[in-house]
This record gives structure tokens, sequence and C-alpha cells, in this order.
């Protein structure tokens, strides 16, 4: 299979092998789960045979997963902070009455499947990465309503090319439109969890958005006054000043991006003041820059939000701005072995 590393897109391209391993168990009087996961093995066949009534289809008993494989500059393989992705995923299955996966397990799962499928990490020189997606789901089949006993653990391994394709250096603005007749997730749902459901439930605003030409920003679902998130990503606004601040949403129905606290931990470091608050809609009109932040795009600056509502339009002064476009590169820079990695956060595979 010859593959155009340059014209990679952010989608599926089909590689050798997923991984997967499997948990049997039962539920004790008290609701815990009692049981064993197996070890991870590699296997080509994509197809995974399923009960209909599994609780996954019927119940929604899923949760995934998205991190990235770089070939650095100095041609060594990088898995960027699969340990956060672990607890992540264990927080998402304790939410949702699931067997967590076991953190060295995970960790065996993610080198496995780079190693089985090392021909597919795109070359340093293309901004492409091999992407994987942890998937998580519950196999037992109920008809009843309640949790299962046994889940499917798989690792789906996806070469995809950079979020933008622009020339140069150049990074697009993304203009945001704020629906307040759809909510992603509720404060003390699962919003907090990274499970499909969350992504299913946004699609009325997202796709509603897209048909004219934005994307959907959310807002909190109990006043529909505080920035939620930005599509499928955590919100970043900059503050110019005597120190210039960083400032997120912090709430109980947003996802704990990764990304976004990498990059507060940069931030940090070069000297910004990291501000983690309710961040109320029309504060958009002090910030000097935004940017929605994922593993996808890293940051993807927004250049102006449309309240249809209130007949508002807030336009960011600078976009990309070059404290969000500097942060991203300090990251990137990490990502792909062409500065230190102080915080330990890449595994390097041999």
């Amino acid at each position: 299979m010859q593959i155009d590393w340059n014209s990679l897109r952010f989608s599926y391209t089909e590689t050798d092998y997923i991984v997967r391993a499997s948990y049997h168990g039962h539920r004790l009087a008290d609701g815990t789960l009692e049981g064993t996961w197996s070890e991870p093995v590699a296997t080509r066949n994509k197809i995974l045979p399923m009960h209909v009534c599994a609780t996954s289809l019927q119940y929604g008993q899923e949760a995934f997963e998205g991190l990235k494989v770089f070939r650095g500059i100095d041609n060594k393989i990088r898995v960027f902070r699969w340990q956060a992705n672990a607890h992540r995923m264990q927080q998402s299955a304790i939410g949702l009455y699931m067997a967590p996966v076991p953190t060295e397990l995970f960790g065996k799962a993610v080198e496995l499947a780079v190693r089985k499928n090392k021909r597919f990490i795109p070359p340093y020189e293309t901004g492409a990465t091999l992407y994987l997606r942890p998937l998580l789901i519950g196999t037992t089949p109920k008809l009843g309503v309640g949790p299962g006993w046994d889940f499917e653990f798989i690792i789906i391994p996806s070469p995809v090319g950079p979020y933008y394709k622009t020339e140069g250096d150049a990074i697009p603005c993304q203009t945001f439109i704020v629906n307040r007749h759809v909510d992603r997730a509720a404060a003390f749902g699962t919003g907090r969890y990274k499970v499909g459901g969350n992504y299913a439930a946004s699609f009325r605003g997202t796709e509603t958005a897209h048909q004219q030409g934005y994307d959907c920003l959310f807002l909190d679902s109990r006043q529909h006054k505080y920035i939620d998130e930005c599509s499928a990503a955590n919100f970043i606004g900059i503050r110019y000043g005597e120190q210039t601040q960083y400032i997120t949403p912090r709430s109980s129905a947003i996802l704990p991006s990764i990304t976004n606290d990498s990059l507060m931990t940069l931030a940090k470091e070069q000297g910004l003041k990291v501000v983690r608050r309710h961040i109320r809609l029309e504060e958009i009109s002090q910030m000097d820059e935004a940017a929605a932040c994922g593993t996808a795009c890293v940051i993807s600056p927004i250049d102006k939000v449309i309240d249809p509502d209130k007949n508002q339009t807030y336009t960011l002064p600078q976009a990309p701005g070059k404290v969000l476009m500097g942060l991203r590169k300090a990251l990137q820079d990490i990502q792909y072995g062409r500065a230190e990695d102080k915080h330990h956060w890449c595994n390097i595979i041999q």
C-alpha cells in the first residue's frame, strides 16, 4: 500500500493491525465489578462481532480517546502523553460503570499498535502523524436497563494529515456561532467524560453551524451565560496586559483537554498568568486572542464569534495571535523532538 503522505487529510486510513483486549467479569451485590483483562493482541481483523443487545449499543456504554504518534526531526518515534489518555479513559469508564483499562495494559496496547503499524508512521517533513483511537465498549447482552460486565478495549491506528491544509505556515481562522438552543452536556452529566453520547448530542448544534459556514460555540446548560466548549474542543482566551493572561473555562461539563493542560504548563513557563474560571460570553470583547484547542488541531484560532440571539458579533483583534501561535509552536517542537522534553511528555519507542 503506497500512501501519498502529503495528501493525507484528518480522516481514516486503514492500517495493518488493530489491537484488542477483553474483559470478562460479573457484578457483585454492591454493584462493583469483579473480573480480569486479557493481554492485548494485534489482529488484522477490523470487524467486531457483537451481540445486538450489547450495552454499548443499547445504553451507550462506550468511551474513547485520541492521541498522536510523531516521527521526530531525529527520526525517533514519540508517543505524546499516553499516560494522560489512559487516566482520562479510566475516569470515563468509572463514570459510565465500565471496567477501567489499567495503565500498564493501556501502555502495552499503545506500544504494540505502534510497532505493528510502524510503516504507517509518516515521515517528519510531511507534518502528518499516526493517530491512535483507543475505544472501550460494553459487550454484555442486556435488554433490561443497567450496566454490563463484559468489555472490549481496542486501539485503532490511522495515519492522518495536518488538521489544516494550507500553504506554508498559514493557519486559517474559524468563526463560531453561539447556539443557546442545543446543550452539548449538562453540568453534572457526562460532559467531563470522553464518550460518544456527548458528540452525538452536539451534532444538532455543530451541523447547523457548519451549514451556515461556521463552527458552534456551546454555552453552559444552566444559564446559557458562560462559555463551555468550542464545538468539540476547549476554549482559550488571551488578554494582553502587564502580565498577559491565558484564560480557559472551569466547568464540570467540559472535557479536561490534554492539549489544553499541556499549553497551560507551557504558558506558565513563558510568564503568562493562567486563569481557569467561568467566562461570560461578553468577555470575548475584552480578549486580544482566542482559539479552540484539541489533539487534532492543537490550536485553532478564532477570528469572530457571532451571537444571533442578541444580534452581536465579537471580532478578535489578533487572529491568529502571536501568543497562541507561539504556544502552538512550543508544543509541537516538543512533540517532534525539536526542543527539550523537560516534562517527559513523550515516550520514545525504539
